[in-house]
C-alpha cells in the first residue's frame, strides 16, 4: 500500500503459543469485555495474515483501528490491548493532606465549641475543603457527629436510670 509516495507496510504480527491462547480465550469467553474481544480478533486475524482493510470490513471496523491495536500489541503484547490511562484533572489532595485532617482531629476543638465538624476541620487547616475532609472521614469511617445512645449503670450503689 503506498500513501503520499510512502509504503506502509502493515505491523506483522507473530504469536507465541501462550498468546494465541490468551487471545483465543479471551475471544471465546462469555464474560469478556466485548472492546476486549474485538481486540483479540483483530490481533489473531492479523496473525493468519489478513490485511488490515480485510479485517476492518469483515468485523466492521476502521482500518484505523485494525492499525492501532496491531501496532499496540507489537509493542506491548496482550498487556498493549488493555485501554490506556485517561487524562483527567491532577489530584488535587495527597496522603499528607489526608495525614493532617486525621491529626487535627486527635487536638482539641476551637474554643467556644465542643467537638469538630467537618467545616471546622476544613477551617482550621486553611488550604483543604470541607468536602474533602468529609470524604476523609467516610472513607475512615468517622462519625463527628454521631450520638451515643444512653446507658444504664451496673454500679448498684446509683441510682438506677431509665433509657431514653
Amino acid at each position: 500500500m503506498k500513501a503520499c509516495g510512502v509504503n506502509l507496510q502493515a505491523t506483522p504480527i507473530t504469536l507465541t503459543p501462550e498468546e494465541r491462547e490468551t487471545l483465543e480465550s479471551l475471544v471465546h469467553s462469555g464474560t469478556s469485555e466485548q472492546r476486549l474481544a474485538l481486540r483479540g480478533r483483530i490481533i489473531l486475524a492479523a496473525a493468519r495474515g489478513i490485511a488490515s482493510r480485510a479485517i476492518a470490513r469483515e468485523l466492521k471496523v476502521r482500518p484505523a483501528t485494525v492499525s492501532k491495536w496491531r501496532t499496540r500489541f507489537a509493542a506491548h503484547g496482550v498487556q498493549g490491548l488493555q485501554d490506556s490511562p485517561r487524562p483527567g484533572a491532577r489530584r488535587r489532595y495527597d496522603e499528607t493532606t489526608e495525614r493532617r485532617i486525621l491529626a487535627r482531629l486527635d487536638e482539641p476543638p476551637p474554643s467556644g465549641h465542643a467537638t469538630w465538624t467537618g467545616s471546622r476541620v476544613a477551617e482550621a487547616l486553611g488550604d483543604v475543603s470541607k468536602h474533602q475532609v468529609w470524604r476523609v472521614l467516610r472513607r475512615h469511617g468517622i462519625h463527628l457527629q454521631r450520638r451515643r445512645s444512653s446507658y444504664v449503670s451496673t454500679d448498684r450503689s446509683s441510682p438506677p436510670r431509665r433509657r431514653t
